[in-house]
């Protein structure tokens, strides 16, 4: 085989014989007789040599196309007279369920690009133009259908080779193919989005994150991004109508009352904010974030009101006002103090009732959180 690698590698590239269908042919015949002697061990119980094996499986059908485009060329009578379509056609037909083999072979040496161009070919092949008004391309070629359960496996595979081989636009383009077809569908909605994230295209992120959200109402992960990334674009109204479409599809889904609450608060709406958390901690009154968020608020409307009495010089007036920041702090304190008990690493709570209780004179309460404050610095 080395001896006839080197002969015919030397033929490939010599202007009198690179150009003859034959060449290529020969050099396809090579690496199939590579694969085959390694293939025939496996059949009789041995162990084959993978690291010659597969290499040369991947270099046959490169050279076969090849050789059967020059062999279409007309002669120098003008006429089409194909010699090796035949055999050629044989060779990947028999070859073909080995691709899966050799996918497998690459994913483990985690060269992931060629793992995707395996799993890719057995999809492949039936439709390769070679194969055109073959029955074989009419039974193996048809449009993959969720009943097709193997292949689409096999597609779903060449996806996430794609994409750990950050070959992104093929990944998204099988991951799109196969999403509805009921293999690993949540995955790979959630990989068309971050993909699409990851190339910075916000346009095809945002349909991708409202494609997922429509078939899978209840995962907060689209609905909590489509916020994130209408907020960021401006589109404030966008994110609330679609937000109110989603808690009237899943009324006792608390994670979407919070994301409400998030951009009614964006939107300088503390009212509806505040309602939408409320709303939130009915369905769940342990829910951490909706807990901290609420606390926030109150705690940011005190400050605000406390801006306005800053350069009060009336004393009566500035101790009416003080009253008003006060209520607003004591409302923020239950919220944080939960939110505390359940992380006790929330930051946001620990600065806001350190502030707090040294705002309302509760030295003791102030102390323990300045503890607490300090710690964490």
């Amino acid at each position: 085989i080395k001896e006839a690698r080197a002969a015919i590698t030397s033929a490939l590239s010599d202007p009198e014989t690179k150009d003859l269908a034959e060449t290529w042919y020969i050099a396809g015949l090579v690496e199939n007789k590579q694969f085959d002697i390694e293939s025939e061990k496996e059949i009789l119980g041995q162990t084959p040599n993978a690291d010659l094996m597969y290499p040369a499986l991947d270099k046959i059908l490169p050279y076969f196309l090849t050789a059967d485009s020059l062999d279409q060329l007309p002669d120098s009578k003008g006429k089409i007279k194909p010699k090796y379509r035949k055999d050629i056609k044989a060779y990947i037909q028999a070859n073909r369920n080995y691709y899966i083999n050799a996918a497998r072979y690459f994913y483990d040496k985690e060269d992931f690009q060629s793992a995707y161009k395996n799993f890719k070919l057995y999809g492949d092949i039936p439709n390769l133009p070679i194969f055109e008004g073959d029955p074989f391309q009419e039974t193996e070629g048809k449009p993959l259908t969720a009943s097709d359960t193997v292949n689409v496996r096999i597609r779903y595979f060449a996806a996430l080779s794609a994409d750990l081989a950050k070959l992104y636009d093929d990944a998204i383009e099988i991951y799109e193919e196969i999403k509805d077809f009921g293999f690993n569908e949540e995955t790979a909605y959630k990989r068309i989005a971050s993909l699409y994230y990851l190339q910075q295209d916000t346009a095809n992120y945002a349909k991708a994150l409202e494609a997922g959200a429509d078939k899978f109402p209840n995962d907060p992960y689209y609905v909590q991004n489509l916020i994130n990334v209408n907020v960021s674009l401006g589109k404030i109204e966008e994110a609330k109508a679609y937000l109110i479409k989603a808690t009237q599809v899943s009324p006792n889904n608390p994670e979407l009352y919070k994301a409400l609450g998030q951009v009614y608060e964006s939107d300088k709406n503390n009212e509806k904010a505040i309602e939408n958390l409320e709303k939130a901690l009915e369905l769940d009154p342990a829910y951490q974030e909706a807990l901290s968020l609420l606390g926030r608020i109150y705690y940011n409307m005190g400050v605000e009101k406390r801006s306005e009495y800053d350069n009060v010089v009336d004393k009566k007036q500035y101790e009416e006002g003080m009253k008003s920041v006060h209520a607003f702090f004591e409302k923020a304190i239950p919220y944080f103090e939960k939110s505390y008990q359940l992380d006790p690493k929330d930051s946001d709570a620990i600065f806001a009732l350190r502030n707090i209780y040294y705002s309302l004179g509760r030295n003791e309460d102030y102390e323990r959180m300045d503890k607490i404050y300090s710690a964490t610095e």
